[in-house]
């Protein structure tokens, strides 16, 4: 019997959030759980090529214990999932138009393509929808 998918919705660019995020996605994938994960809105910044955990993460107290207790980046975090299991991520295409940023200018090799909400809404209609 085929799991059932987990879909995660990252609109949040909060660093708890996305470490969550990262770690619900990575889990369910090397669980042999198919998992896609839609970044947009504030999520987006943090997936900026080039820049470091600090200027990545902002976020509240969690968040600085995670950086001082050295927790797993949340990007490695999602390229480990995508390597280790069945795991898409997707960039929002409205969130590229609004913020004038090409897909060059993220992670490289973290996403698999933009793709609108309509369309994601519509595949997770088939599993569990996780909105952080």
């Amino acid at each position: 019997m085929a799991s059932n998918p987990l879909y995660v919705l990252l609109c949040s660019g909060e660093h708890e959030k996305i470490q969550m995020a990262a770690m619900l996605a990575s889990v369910g994938a090397v669980s042999e759980r198919p998992v896609e994960v839609f970044v947009s809105m504030n999520a987006l910044m943090a997936f900026e090529k080039d820049k470091s955990p600090a200027e990545r993460y902002h976020g509240g107290a969690f968040s600085d214990l995670l950086k001082e207790k050295n927790a797993p980046d949340a990007v490695t975090l999602f390229e480990q999932g995508k390597l280790l299991g069945d795991m898409k991520m997707w960039v929002c295409s409205m969130a590229l138009d609004v913020s004038g940023w090409e897909e060059d200018r993220l992670v490289p090799d973290l996403f698999d393509g933009p793709m609108g909400l309509t369309k994601f809404l519509s595949d997770a209609e088939g599993g569990q929808l996780v909105t952080l």
